[in-house]
């Protein structure tokens, strides 16, 4: 819940709930986390930890930051053996665990940011090389543009009247032009919530350029065992 009073930028935690948007997201993500062999895993946007308690709950190491300190608060609280961190995108991300990481994840945080370039130069320099960063953020496309204006709910999807909403609102090409550019190689969409083409968010998943995996003809795990 966000609180009216608090200053810009900070999103207050009431509880150790998990978001309405986890309910949705944890299955695929623990896929992708599977698919990708990835071991060592770091949230980054983890808000109240709800993710992270899921990921380590099914055998994986995960640490996160947020800059809400409520956030991180209950986060530590849930999961108390997890290494959490009271920092945002624009802070420097090598005064964290830089370059140990297997797979970056940031679920839902940049369509809220006015700078969106931060975050994939905020996960490479926390990824070890050739590591992965995956994004997710509400999915927009075609079919359901056209139904949100045939049934006129624009007003209702942008939500302009919360504070410290959406910013943003990104395509699967827009998102993966800004993760292009910023140096990664995006290699899987996965559409997650809903049925497809309505998805409620999409999921990008991008390798970081010039790690080992693209000295081996450029395969991922996953394209390695189709």
């Amino acid at each position: 819940m966000n609180d009216p009073i608090a200053p810009p930028g900070e999103y207050k935690f009431d509880s150790a709930a998990p978001p309405c948007n986890v309910e949705y997201l944890v299955e695929p993500l623990l896929s992708i986390c599977r698919r990708y062999q990835a071991r060592k895993i770091f949230d980054v946007g983890c808000g109240n930890g709800a993710i992270v308690q899921f990921l380590e709950r099914n055998g994986l190491t995960v640490a996160g930051c947020d800059p809400s300190e409520s956030g991180i608060e209950h986060a530590r609280a849930t999961v108390p053996n997890g290494n959490f961190f009271v920092h945002g995108v624009y802070d420097d991300p090598h005064l964290l665990k830089a370059g140990q990481f297997d797979l970056v994840i940031s679920t839902e945080v940049v369509e809220h940011l006015f700078n969106p370039r931060f975050l994939p130069r905020f996960g490479a320099a926390l990824l070890r090389p050739g590591g992965y960063l995956v994004v997710s953020t509400p999915y927009h496309g075609f079919a359901k543009n056209l139904a949100l204006s045939i049934f006129d709910k624009w007003d209702f999807h942008h939500t302009p009247l919360w504070d410290g909403g959406h910013i943003k609102f990104w395509s699967r090409r827009t998102l993966t032009e800004l993760l292009e550019t910023e140096g990664f190689k995006v290699c899987e969409f996965v559409g997650a919530g809903r049925w497809p083409f309505f998805w409620k968010s999409m999921i990008i998943v991008a390798r970081l350029r010039g790690g080992t995996s693209e000295v081996n003809g450029g395969a991922t795990p996953l394209e390695r065992r189709t």
